[in-house]
């Protein structure tokens, strides 16, 4: 990551064509050590980009999918409860023993338990979860906090310390801080607005849908061996599907996967029957592939983008 451009190319390199506003956040984003938010449709690349990074720098990706009622124990650590009992079992003589040779002082007593009760709270029984794995990569990792957007309001604040200090806190152990911060990826879809709080931390990042010429790069890199010219229609027949009143209008995720369906089906060009053939490829939703099925042949015409 010497220059912007350098990235530009070294992304290129592992199947990620990146625009220099892309490129340009995420230079910034490991030279700042800063995490960055990636916002934007569902299927424009966010994932995509960290998945890239990690391949690109050689490091260990570690991710975290978020969801509605996700706490600290499913994303920091928790106990090995199960460990626990079985271990409990097994010393249930030996603390009776322990407790025996105490004498009768309660005092006494309590001092053997606590002793042997600190055992069950050490590393041996701890289970790392994704955060905790990655501030414990001692040479650095990518960490991939994905779709923060579906995650409380609460566990958001919590990140808050993770993402500021590269650090956390945990009672029974004290703190665990980073040895090499990893590089942190925050996606969102944009389901809900998110606190001003944790956008202070992180630098900014919306992908937008590419424009033409960047969507045929993309399809091109991703679709080894597709011809120019069916490059280009079908490029522009996505653009044109994409200006109209759509549910859902297609993605690049989409458009990689049509292109990959018409190459399956050994089209040459676009006409109407391949096009109507695979629609459903391209449209998640009936009633836009009924709204769009009259306007084929038209939106074949257009002129190409």
């Amino acid at each position: 990551m010497a220059s912007v451009d350098a990235l530009i190319e070294g992304l290129a390199g592992v199947g990620y064509i990146a625009s220099r506003r892309i490129a340009t956040a995420l230079y910034m984003a490991v030279h700042l050590q800063k995490p960055i938010l990636v916002e934007g449709s569902a299927g424009v690349g966010k994932t995509e980009l960290a998945l890239s990074t990690a391949a690109l720098l050689g490091l260990p990706l570690i991710r975290m999918q978020c969801y509605e009622g996700l706490d600290e124990s499913k994303a920091l650590y928790e106990w090995k409860y199960g460990k626990q009992l079985l271990y409990t079992q097994i010393l249930k003589d030996r603390m009776g023993a322990q407790l025996a040779e105490a004498g009768g002082t309660m005092d006494e007593a309590m001092d053997r338990l606590h002793g042997i009760g600190d055992l069950f709270f050490s590393e041996q029984f701890l289970e790392p979860r994704p955060l905790m794995k990655a501030l414990r990569e001692d040479d650095g990792c990518v960490l991939l906090i994905d779709e923060i957007d579906k995650s409380d309001e609460a566990f958001e604040a919590f990140l808050l310390e993770v993402l500021s200090a590269y650090q956390v806190s945990i009672p029974e152990l004290g703190v665990l801080k980073a040895k090499t911060p990893p590089i942190v990826f925050l996606t969102s879809n944009n389901v809900r607005d998110l606190g001003d709080a944790l956008k202070r931390r992180c630098l900014h990042l919306h992908i937008p849908l590419p424009d033409a010429a960047l969507e045929r790069k993309i399809v091109a890199s991703r679709v080894p061996g597709i011809e120019a010219k069916l490059t280009h229609e079908l490029v522009s027949f996505v653009q044109s599907l994409r200006t109209l009143d759509l549910r859902k209008s297609p993605s690049i995720s989409e458009t990689v996967d049509w292109a990959r369906a018409l190459i399956l089906l050994n089209a040459e060009s676009l006409d109407g029957e391949v096009v109507r053939d695979s629609l459903n490829v391209l449209l998640k939703f009936e009633q836009d592939i009924a709204s769009v099925e009259p306007q084929i042949v038209e939106l074949i015409r257009r002129p190409l983008a």
